[in-house]
């Protein structure tokens, strides 16, 4: 066991497999864990990808990707990856009922003293706690995409969220290379709260023949010194991701801004989710 202790990422798409990077870089033991053998040897996949992209850009050498590659390990279920993990981090999709039974599963075979955090974007984390045994140990620690690059971790914080949990997670964000920031468990938390306004926004303007796609974003590319415009960022972090949440919000503020445009709903039944169909505001390569 490396000097950082055991970390498990259950869930193995694009932000699990992300996770699990930056922690596998960092010293830590990794256990990934998807429902899906597929996915799971996807994620495995990407890992090894984003290890090629460092070391391609001189941000990594040959021998530190061995290294973090042979603390990676693959399983098939949440309780196989968590067994005696000193920190669990929780990436399945947005749904309270799939979280929920996942955190029930991990607690009783975690390390007495697991943190356990959830990626969620927008649920409550006491929600996601209820039940539990530990809730002083739950919290958010909620990654942004692409995880090896972006630097930025959202810590979020339950009404019964320990200080010692906070301070934890604090220490983790810096191992990881991440700077954080700590804000209270409210819907949207601060980045989906304020991200999500713009990318509908954005997406109503498209409706409305305002702009191209690609002018709407050069404008908060060029005009607002954004890295990325909200539509190609939309695009990067699923459609269906975007909407879940834009509804979520809708349903628990109820202010007209997080309404969906049609347009998204649409693209989102058509299966134009964005860069992991091919499809969504832009064109991808899969």
């Amino acid at each position: 066991m490396s000097g950082r202790g055991k970390a498990a990422v259950i869930g193995a798409g694009t932000m699990g497999h992300g996770i699990a990077y930056v922690c596998a870089r960092a010293g830590y033991e990794v256990a990934l864990a998807d429902a899906s053998a597929a996915q799971l040897a996807r994620g495995m996949d990407a890992v090894a990808a984003s290890f090629a992209k460092a070391i391609e850009r001189g941000k990594a050498t040959a021998a530190e990707r061995d290294a973090a590659m042979a603390r990676l390990t693959g399983a098939s279920s949440a309780a196989e990856a968590a067994r005696g993990a000193d920190l669990v981090i929780e990436a399945v999709p947005e749904q309270l009922p799939l979280k929920r039974a996942i955190f029930a599963e991990v607690e009783p075979v975690a390390a007495a003293d697991a943190l356990l955090a959830s990626n969620t974007s927008s649920l409550s984390i006491a929600a996601i706690a209820a039940g539990l045994a530990h809730r002083e140990r739950v919290l958010g620690m909620h990654f942004f995409n692409p995880v090896p690059a972006m630097a930025l971790l959202e810590i979020v914080r339950a009404p019964e969220t320990s200080d010692a949990a906070v301070a934890r997670a604090r220490e983790i964000a810096a191992a990881l290379g991440k700077q954080p920031i700590v804000v209270r468990d409210s819907p949207g938390f601060a980045t989906s709260r304020l991200g999500v306004v713009l990318g509908l926004e954005a997406t109503r303007m498209l409706e409305q023949g305002v702009a191209s796609a690609e002018d709407i974003d050069r404008a908060m590319e060029l005009g607002y010194n954004h890295p990325m415009g909200p539509l190609k960022l939309g695009d990067l972090v699923g459609l269906d991701v975007r909407l879940a949440i834009a509804d979520h919000l809708y349903a628990t503020l109820g202010a007209e801004t997080y309404k969906a445009p049609e347009l998204l709903r649409q693209m989102v039944r058509e299966g134009k989710l964005g860069r992991k169909t091919g499809q969504g505001f832009y064109r991808w390569e899969t």
